[in-house]
């Protein structure tokens, strides 16, 4: 992103972590809402996050997306029992995907947003020859929101952090603590800004395309 704080990028003139919050703000089942931020940003957030709402709280992060997670699982208030991760990097999540990772919730067992994968994909080596083609009628894409009981995820990213293993993402981290994740149907649109290019083809979708959404 040019180096600018991907959070609060603009997009259609709202940043794109108010964007990715707004669905959660709004739906009904959400007690409480922790936001992650670098340190500087943490320890002075603009007004207008400070103001957004009153379940929201605002933590200084880690050094990695883990230590981040960490902390933001640990500010959560203590009647929550379970857990929905979402990137601010993805300001086009709907109540919809929402709706459908709750609903497929089971006990002890994560919920994961995604999309079956379109492409032929390739292992490469490090000479960037291909060394496999992976059979992609079995490969989705992984998404957010992710959803995991409170209790177990909190443990699984304690030991995470005191291993110090790397992952990028929440199931990850669940499955190697030993739980089950479930992958259900996110959005083909719920994209994850992560190019300056990014940026003009979420506002397209921004501007409808997105609301084509797909069943469960």
């Amino acid at each position: 992103m040019g180096g600018r704080r991907k959070a609060f990028v603009t997009l259609g003139g709202i940043p794109l972590l108010q964007h990715a919050l707004g669905p959660f703000l709004e739906h009904p089942s959400v007690q409480s809402v922790v936001v992650a931020l670098a340190a500087e940003d943490a320890d002075d957030p603009p007004a207008w996050l400070r103001n957004l709402d009153p379940r929201l709280r605002i933590v200084p992060g880690g050094e990695t997306r883990l230590h981040s997670v960490q902390a933001a699982l640990e500010a959560l208030e203590p009647t929550v029992t379970w857990v929905l991760v979402h990137d601010a990097a993805r300001p086009l999540v709907t109540r919809d995907i929402i709706d459908r990772c709750v609903e497929a919730l089971e006990h002890g067992e994560g919920v994961v947003a995604g999309w079956p994968v379109a492409d032929t994909l390739k292992e490469v080596g490090v000479d960037r020859r291909v060394v496999a083609s992976p059979d992609r009628s079995r490969l989705w894409g992984a998404q957010t929101p992710q959803v995991f009981p409170l209790q177990q995820l909190a443990e699984a990213y304690r030991q995470a952090v005191q291993d110090g293993v790397s992952a990028t993402d929440d199931a990850e981290v669940y499955c190697r603590w030993g739980g089950t994740v479930r992958m259900v149907k996110g959005s083909p649109w719920n994209l994850k800004v992560t190019y300056s290019e990014d940026l003009a083809v979420a506002e397209h979708l921004r501007a409808g395309v997105h609301e084509l959404e797909c069943g469960g």
